[in-house]
């Protein structure tokens, strides 16, 4: 049922991203964030077709997150990539919506939602996701300044060459939303710490330790049982934060586990002691 529950999101959220880039953002020359604008930029100023530059950009970087990162987070990815390449094609780019800062708006909320979803599910909309995921999972990355930066210069390649400064602040507006969509579905900060309060700790080491984050052991007791117990701590990546939840969920149904924002950390992210 839950196979079945995932596809139909995978399928909704392709759906709003598709709507989202056809109905709203390209009939207007606008830009979405990663990937997906430089497929746009192309597109508009050349005679490729932005769904076959898109699913082209985003294969090599599904192929590099095949070999780090796994499976399942890479084959929703690449099934998102593919399903919203397949809807761009038969969904109309001539767009109902007049004005461009309320197809910036708009469209930025659909992207966003359908984003939101996949990250929800484990999965993602490809692209900077997958470059995210990779990048921080093994380096302490300023991930969020790098893509500001990139964004920007797609943007301001846009203003420039259309000779349309408008254009590029309502991309900016778009991506702004998605964004905070994305923030507001999924969760926020890059970096959580995880506390996990579980009787199973041994169980629960030996699935977790298989990741490339450490788990520190910290020794707790139940105020009202008085019984000892055991907090695993580990900080993760938003990335993460879905295949931590199918591991706590498979190994214990009664843990209790509480995900706080991490601010900063300085030290070894990969493994801590």
């Amino acid at each position: 049922m839950k196979k079945v529950m995932d596809i139909f999101i995978i399928l909704v959220a392709n759906l709003l991203i598709s709507i989202g880039f056809n109905q709203f953002l390209i009939p207007h020359q606008l830009l979405a964030g990663g990937i997906s604008g430089i497929a746009m930029l192309i597109g508009y100023f050349s005679d490729l077709h932005i769904p076959i530059l898109y699913f082209l950009l985003n294969l090599p970087i599904i192929v590099w997150g095949f070999v780090v990162i796994g499976r399942r987070f890479i084959i929703i990815s690449l099934l998102s990539v593919a399903i919203t390449s397949w809807m761009m094609t038969f969904i109309p780019t001539d767009g109902f919506v007049h004005a461009p800062i309320l197809a910036a708006v708009f469209g930025g909320v659909l992207i966003g939602t359908g984003t939101g979803l996949l990250l929800r599910i484990g999965g993602s909309s490809a692209g900077f996701d997958i470059v995210g995921s990779i990048l921080t999972r093994h380096y302490d990355f300023p991930l969020g300044g790098v893509l500001i930066v990139l964004n920007g210069v797609v943007i301001a390649a846009l203003g420039y060459f259309k000779d349309n400064w408008d254009l590029a602040l309502y991309s900016m507006l778009a991506i702004y939303i998605t964004g905070v969509v994305v923030d507001m579905l999924h969760i926020k900060h890059v970096k959580v710490t995880a506390f996990i309060v579980t009787s199973k700790k041994e169980q629960m080491l030996e699935k977790m330790l298989r990741t490339p984050r450490g788990v520190t052991i910290l020794k707790a007791e139940g105020a009202y049982s008085s019984m000892p117990s055991d907090v695993l701590m580990t900080v993760i990546t938003r990335y993460e934060l879905v295949e931590l939840k199918r591991i706590v969920e498979s190994v214990d149904e009664d843990a209790f586990v509480n995900i706080v924002e991490t601010a900063g950390i300085w030290g070894k992210f990969n493994r801590l002691s």
